[in-house]
């Protein structure tokens, strides 16, 4: 039988090394794209160091991609200047190629009056220029599909964390882990969605093994449940997956919370603190993202137990002992 081949773009990233593993896992031909040099790559995966605009280039390298995941997210700052330009690239490449094109998304074009359950059919209304810019190129991939151009699906998750260094557990919540302190940037009695990365991209191939022409619309949202958990029940299980790995400090764990009155104030002068704060509503407004669309459309998707998969997150930032990464 002929492997199915994905394209995915971005590879450098987390989720774009996730998507890689997940989809050599299953099975498929995985091509991996990605500006710079390749950390380690499963075996059989095929390297394509083609630059994302290079449409015509990249298309014909690889010829036969049934799928396109788009895993390129530029950095904070850059998100005005290149997040737009670089979707649109990605689609270029899935148009020109026949592909289906599948994009990770996230709650922020929802906005900060977004209800406490979130579903495919609950209306975007974003207050920020990040959730209009999500919100823009979502709205590209749609009318795309539409004009009959080519189909997209959107993922749509929580905040992610697994896969290595660069979201907020070892930015913020974790950072001092080995000196026994733990920050949560919110209130500890609010839910906040949370998606394990090796979980959402084998939900990512469940779906592309399931989207065929004939079957499935042009365009379509689904949505990741991931782990709906509040502060304190997220820094209980960091404590218990710290334990569990041998990185628990002798003295045991203090929390605290963020500073986000010196964090703005400072944002006036780094920009990046100013792009974080502009994101700080979403620790103050409870959500969670219903996952019953997706679970109908592919049936129950292998879920890692939220302690588990915060020991190999732990494990994967280089705290305790390390085993192999499930």
């Amino acid at each position: 039988m002929t492997r199915r081949t994905v394209l995915v773009l971005g590879t450098n990233g987390r989720f774009g090394s996730a998507a890689v593993k997940a989809f050599t896992d299953a099975g498929w031909r995985v091509l991996a794209q990605a500006r710079r040099a390749q950390p380690t790559l499963p075996s059989g995966v095929e390297v394509l160091n083609i630059p994302l605009g290079e449409t015509e280039a990249l298309a014909a390298a690889a010829a036969g991609a049934e799928v396109v995941v788009h895993a390129v997210n530029p950095p904070y700052t850059d998100w005005e200047a290149n997040m737009m330009p670089l979707g649109r690239q990605g689609l270029d490449v899935a148009e020109r190629l026949g592909a289906l094109f599948m994009l990770p998304g996230n709650v922020y074009a929802y906005g900060e009056a977004m209800p406490a359950r979130l579903d495919e059919d609950t209306p975007e209304r974003p207050t920020n220029a990040k959730g209009r810019l999500r919100a823009a190129l979502e709205g590209e991939m749609r009318g795309r599909a539409e004009a009959g151009r080519l189909r997209a699906v959107v993922l749509r998750a929580g905040d992610f964390y697994g896969s290595g260094d660069g979201s907020w557990l070892d930015l913020s919540i974790a950072k001092d882990l080995a000196k026994g302190r733990l920050v949560y940037p919110g209130p500890l009695d609010l839910p906040h969605a949370w998606a394990y990365l090796p979980d959402l991209a084998r939900a990512f191939v469940a779906v592309a093994e399931r989207s065929v022409p004939e079957g499935t619309p042009a365009f379509e949202t689904l949505h990741f449940a991931g782990d709906t958990l509040t502060g304190a029940q997220l820094l209980d299980l960091i404590e218990a997956a710290a334990a569990d790995i041998g990185a628990a400090p002798a003295g045991g764990f203090r929390r605290g919370g963020m500073p986000w009155g010196v964090i703005r104030l400072m944002g006036a002068f780094v920009p990046n603190l100013k792009a974080v704060a502009e994101m700080s509503y979403l620790w103050r407004v409870p959500h969670a993202l219903d996952g019953a669309r997706l679970a109908a459309r592919v049936g129950p998707i292998p879920a890692t137990p939220p302690r588990q998969a915060l020991a190999q997150a732990l494990r994967d930032l280089g705290f305790g002992a390390r085993t192999p990464a499930h």
